[in-house]
């Protein structure tokens, strides 16, 4: 499609916006009908450790979507000579889970509590065994339960409770909505009617903590939307919102808004059953879409929806690529002593490639990636730490293959569950995020790892925006009674880039050997947790 085709797609409206809110990025990308992505804009942003709660401001939020959109609308004028002032359809996604409060005149109660907190274990302990199915110490439920535990005074005048996306939505097209994948991050779904269990719903209202309030558990929950229904409109105060300068108009259809997970399963078309993807950022999570019920109740695996309600196993951990970023900025600031100057990508390269020379078991050397707490190996807060034996084999190679190799191993730990414990089978795995930029290196890591042959897009690095987008092309143009696989199959997807790499046996072994150190190792993480208190 060249530029005056472009042109006049944006001119007469036929786009569609994707907006994720990412834990160290708000993106926006424009996607015309044909799915092609002909703008982005996006905004860095960092969580804050808030009197030991893991927070963002919603001045932040607010100032990352409006610089980011007006990012992205500087580059469609400087590349098209247009303003953006119709938008077909509009999507918003950020991170699952977490805790935003309101009252009922939409004041927030309490700062947005994000997934990042490992404060609700009690909260957490106490629902999974009321309902015989698995509660995160994340999920939105478990907060509030756990303020209800610790009788934290704004519970009493709570009037909505809901997630990031669902905020940022309500604020765009003044609906309390939320789409059904995000919801699954809020209160256990029932599959057959893609909305809240309401047995369990009825048992939670029955939870004497519970009783002592005047609202009910329903009443202040999102309502739940599946991909393709209709969210609302963007409301003049909300065009206003995302677009301070004026030129944007209301009337934009809104898409269901759904968590980072629900936009990773659109953007590697993992919505049908027997498909996977894994997610690999600041988190890591995998998504499997199960053909049939798990065996039993596990705490490391948790149970969520596909974007139009299909069950999924999820496994989810706190950290990943947090500890690889540090050491490389450690690196770039040698390099610049030394006055090289390397490129952020070429130094991501050299040190990726450097890995590729090391021992298949990493040396024997361990590291934790923990900056915060990591619910899969039970470590309530986090001590990024390196170890390593006199005897182990210290060099560069090694340092960084072991870096890689510990950002995956909490989510090799709990993907055993699936692969070794229920026998969950997968037709294809895919991954994407950031760590793949560099073609081949983590994408091996992880074939090997997980012993499973491992897929990479195209869009690897940048799937979660875009696949909100196609989100809101659904909304906006699917066909009566098609469904959201069959839309990605039959007109996204059509002529995808992707390569596969198969697991290695040598190096399979070498990671099954680097993990059992590590799980050996678990201890002196716990210890330091113990030893080296927060400020």
């Amino acid at each position: 499609m060249d530029n005056s085709v472009i042109k006049d797609e944006i001119v007469s409206g036929h786009i569609s916006l994707g907006i994720e809110l990412g834990s160290t990025r708000i993106k926006s990308v424009l996607v015309t009908d044909n799915f092609q992505t002909v703008a982005s804009g996006d905004y860095l942003w960092e969580n804050e450790l808030d009197q030991g709660i893991w927070t963002y401001s919603l001045n932040k939020v607010w100032e990352g979507i409006q610089t980011s959109y007006a990012n992205l609308a500087t580059e469609v004028n400087d590349k098209y000579g247009v303003e953006i002032k119709n938008i077909g359809a509009i999507g918003v996604s950020a991170m699952m889970h977490g805790y935003m409060p309101f009252d009922k005149d939409g004041e927030m109660l309490v700062p947005f509590r994000t997934w990042r907190n490992n404060i609700t274990g009690k909260a957490a302990t106490e629902l999974t065994e009321l309902f015989n199915f698995n509660i995160p110490e994340r999920w939105s439920i478990a907060h509030l339960y756990q303020a209800i535990l610790n009788k934290e005074e704004h519970v009493k005048n709570v009037d909505f409770i809901t997630t990031l996306d669902g905020y940022v939505s309500w604020k765009l097209s003044g609906e309390k909505t939320t789409g059904v994948g995000d919801a699954s991050g809020i209160f256990p779904i029932d599959e057959t009617t893609a909305n809240y269990d309401e047995s369990l719903l009825e048992k939670f209202r029955q939870l004497p903590a519970v009783k002592q309030y005047q609202w009910d558990i329903s009443s202040i929950l999102p309502k739940v939307l599946v991909a393709g229904e209709d969210a609302g409109k963007l409301t003049a105060e909300g065009a206003a919102l995302l677009d301070p300068s004026g030129q944007l108009e209301a009337g934009a259809l809104m898409a269901p808004s759904e968590g980072d997970a629900g936009t990773g399963m659109v953007s590697t078309n993992a919505v049908r059953k027997r498909t996977g993807n894994i997610s690999a950022g600041t988190s890591a999570f995998s998504m499997v879409v199960l053909d049939r019920p798990m065996k039993k109740v596990h705490r490391d695996i948790d149970m969520v929806t596909t974007p139009d309600g299909a069950p999924v196993a999820m496994v989810h951990t706190n950290n990943c690529s947090s500890d690889i970023n540090a050491w490389t900025t450690l690196f770039s600031e040698f390099a610049r002593a030394i006055g090289s100057n390397l490129k952020p990508n070429d130094l991501y390269a050299a040190l990726f490639d450097s890995s590729l020379r090391g021992d298949q078991d990493a040396g024997g050397l361990v590291n934790f990636s923990y900056l915060s707490g990591e619910n899969v190996t039970k470590m309530p807060e986090g001590r990024p730490m390196f170890v390593r034996k006199p005897d182990s084999n210290f060099n560069l190679a090694n340092f960084f293959k072991v870096q890689l190799y510990s950002a995956f191993a909490p989510l090799k730990i709990g993907m055993d569950i699936l692969l070794r414990e229920e026998h969950i089978k997968t037709d294809v795995l895919i991954a994407q995020g950031g760590l793949f930029k560099t073609p081949v290196v983590a994408q091996q890591v992880l074939a090997d790892a997980l012993n499973t042959p491992i897929t990479v897009m195209g869009n690897a690095g940048e799937g979660g925006p875009w696949g909100m987008a196609i989100l809101a092309l659904f909304a906006k143009n699917h066909k009566d009674g098609q469904t959201l696989a069959d839309f990605l199959d039959d007109e996204v997807f059509t002529d995808s880039d992707s390569s596969t790499l198969d697991p290695e046996p040598i190096s399979v072994r070498g990671y099954e050997k680097f993990i059992d150190n590590y799980k050996a190792a678990l201890p002196v993480e716990g210890q330091a947790v113990e030893s080296m208190k927060m400020n």
